[in-house]
């Protein structure tokens, strides 16, 4: 499968992380929706993303527990999570709660496409 048609979804209640990360990868050939509301990450159902990158502190809803909820559904699993955060203390927490991968912000760009080239092949 080629990059063009990989689906990426991005949760940060940051709308400058999102439009920055979101910009780059469009660039790269991904297919990218976003939201600012963790909550609206558990409402998916059709159209399932490659990948999910997820903001640790999002308002309303602990992006921990997001991931918890996603690895725990049949459905939604499979999809590997990226955890983003701040803090750069909260790695094992994040890898706890299911994350695939953790990155600490600010992150740079190339190692999130590395995470993500590695995740969705």
């Amino acid at each position: 499968m080629s990059l063009k048609h990989k689906k990426i979804m991005i949760a940060d209640d940051d709308p400058g992380i999102v439009d920055a990360v979101e910009m780059i990868l469009e660039f790269e050939g991904y297919q990218v929706t976003s939201t600012v509301d963790g909550s609206t990450v558990l409402d998916m159902r059709d159209e399932l993303p490659d990948l999910l990158l997820l903001d640790i502190w999002m308002s309303g809803e602990d992006g921990r527990d997001i991931c918890k909820k996603l690895k725990q559904d049949p459905l939604t699993k499979k999809i590997p999570i990226i955890m983003i955060s701040a803090s750069r203390d909260i790695r094992q927490s994040a890898m706890d709660a299911g994350a695939n991968d953790f990155l600490a912000k600010p992150f740079e760009m190339n190692e999130l496409l590395q995470k993500i080239e590695e995740l969705t092949n």
